[in-house]
């Protein structure tokens, strides 16, 4: 059984962690502006030790994440930049995740109980509706960014899905944005002039972040759309 202890050393422990990450300004260091200045350093760094790279940015990726920081957006463009569009969606696409799950287990392990015993009568409804069609929800909450993907974290840990459903579905379900955003970082990467930025392969890329969600949308409407006409069909 989990003690009250164990909680609250947890709870001090994050709460720590994210006070020190504002009072030393951290967030400097995963600023575009810093990383685009940086960027032959990191490169350089990359070249002559790859794994050791590959393993601090994604160490660093999962913590910031995992502790619902801000940040996630500019380092996913600069791990574009740095590692490229195959080795930068791979890696960013399991950081993201297990990030994601650590919140989503802190959450949980925090705030469940508590939440789900003080507001029973009224999360039954919503409780059922995650056994029923957790997954396929959870999967547009992914695809469609309609809230903040660190709000969706804390506010799943406090529902019944099962953590191995939410690891699979969030991978999935956040793959073609990750897609998207780590190939605007390659071609960041590229803009040594500012007749760089009016290149075809950054304005695209650009284009696609600005028209993702809606095609994100518009995906999820006409599956939706699938889905009541074949609960509609006759058996």
């Amino acid at each position: 059984m989990k003690t009250p202890l164990i909680r609250w050393v947890m709870a001090g422990a994050v709460i720590g962690l994210v006070i020190l990450y504002f009072v030393f300004d951290l967030g400097q260091f995963l600023s575009l502006a810093y990383l685009k200045s940086r960027h032959e350093w990191l490169m350089e760094i990359y070249a002559r030790n790859t794994l050791l790279t590959i393993g601090a940015y994604m160490l660093t990726y999962i913590v910031v994440t995992a502790l619902s920081l801000p940040g996630a957006a500019v380092m996913t463009l600069a791990g574009g930049a740095l590692l490229g569009l195959v080795t930068g969606t791979v890696v960013i696409s399991f950081a993201s995740t297990i990030g994601a799950t650590l919140a989503f287990l802190v959450s949980r392990f925090l705030l469940k109980d508590w939440v789900q015993e003080r507001f029973k009568d009224k999360l039954r409804a919503i409780n059922q509706g995650i056994e029923r069609e957790g997954a396929y929800y959870l999967f547009t909450l992914r695809l469609v960014p309609v809230f903040p993907f660190f709000i969706i974290n804390l506010a799943m840990g406090l529902t019944p899905i099962r953590t191995t459903r939410f690891y699979l579905v969030s991978q999935l379900g956040m793959l073609p944005g990750t897609l998207v955003y780590v190939n605007a970082g390659t071609q960041l990467a590229q803009i040594d002039s500012l007749k760089g930025i009016l290149s075809p392969g950054l304005l695209l890329s650009f284009a696609l972040l600005g028209i993702f969600p809606l095609l994100a949308k518009k995906g999820v409407a006409f599956i939706n759309r699938k889905r009541k006409g074949t609960d509609h069909e006759p058996v």
